[in-house]
């Protein structure tokens, strides 16, 4: 049971607006709610068409089906409880609830960042031997790399909540966030957390530092192999099977490193807001659109899926 000290015997926590200054509130509502709709729409979809579309099984779509999962796993997990408290006067979050947010997206984070570093491992065999591509990214592989995936997430969940809730936090009880980020529920600790802080930050390191080198070392030997490539037309494919992957892992992991890496010194709480918000709500809304919209495989499953709807009705 979490232990207040010095302040009211509640147990909960009051988590504060994604903007102190509440002139704005509606457009940033209406903002983040287009945000969230389009997000879970388009995962969704990518998803669907994923299933259905026999074009697209493929080990890429595969990940790309997975990546999809995680990101509205990942949206729902904090944006719904913002967009109540931006129109109810209630901020609280339930001790049990606010447990349960921080073991979903510690576990939602975790298991993109994995996934996103052994993706780059699909153009890397697609563009460095090509002859063995279906031998090299089979079944059996794609499903090894998903569960390693969602694995090393659900670990960083279970390592990381159990110790963040059986912390002793002193009043008055406002995370000075719109959701439960294991930091900024730390700041509301009575007792010395540097010990818990050290593991984190190791977590963290490794979590990035881990599927950093395998892009590294994937796209490395790309781009080895691209420049031995004589044609024009070998060249473009290679830049466009590995421009979305990058597009995503910049945006992903630098999001990622400012809040979980650099030193807390750097910190401002509404910067930190601002980057949370980014790579919570941004992130899973760009990954479907930068896969779907550069891809004429999804865009044209999109059209199939189109035309049959519309001839049946």
């Amino acid at each position: 049971v979490l232990a207040m000290k010095n302040s009211t015997p509640s147990s909960d926590f009051i988590l504060l607006r994604l903007l102190v200054n509440s002139q704005a509130a509606g457009i940033v509502f209406t903002v983040i709610l287009a945000i969230f709709m389009v997000a879970v729409t388009a995962n969704l979809v990518m998803i669907f068409l994923i299933q259905v579309d026999s074009r697209l099984h493929t080990p890429m779509y595969f990940l790309l089906s997975q990546l999809s999962i995680m990101d509205t796993l990942f949206i729902c997990t904090t944006v719904p409880k913002l967009l109540v408290d931006m129109v109810s006067q209630e901020k609280t979050i339930f001790f049990v609830a606010c447990g349960i947010q921080i073991f979903l997206y510690l576990t939602m984070i975790g298991s993109e960042a994995f996934l996103l570093g052994l993706m780059a491992y699909d153009p890397y065999v697609a563009v460095c031997n090509p002859l063995r591509y279906p031998v090299l990214m089979n079944r059996k592989v794609c499903l090894l790399l998903a569960a390693g995936a969602w694995f090393g997430g659900s670990l960083d969940g279970f390592l990381l909540t159990p110790i963040t809730m059986n912390v002793n936090y002193c009043g008055p009880c406002s995370v000075n966030h719109f959701f439960c980020e294991v930091p900024a529920v730390l700041k509301l600790a009575c007792a010395d957390t540097s010990l818990y802080g050290t593991l984190m930050y190791t977590c963290c390191v490794l979590m990035l530092l881990i599927p950093i080198s395998i892009i590294s070392t994937s796209y490395s030997l790309i781009l080895l192999t691209v420049y031995h490539v004589r044609s024009a037309e070998g060249r473009r494919k290679a830049f466009t099977t590995c421009s979305s992957h990058l597009t995503i892992v910049s945006i992903f992991y630098g999001a990622a490193f400012y809040t979980y890496v650099l030193p807390q010194s750097f910190h401002i709480p509404e910067q930190d807001k601002v980057v949370s918000a980014f790579y919570t709500m941004v992130t899973p809304m760009l990954n479907p659109l930068i896969y779907s919209l550069r891809n004429k495989d999804v865009m044209g499953a999109f059209k199939k899926v189109f035309v049959r709807c519309s001839s049946a009705q």
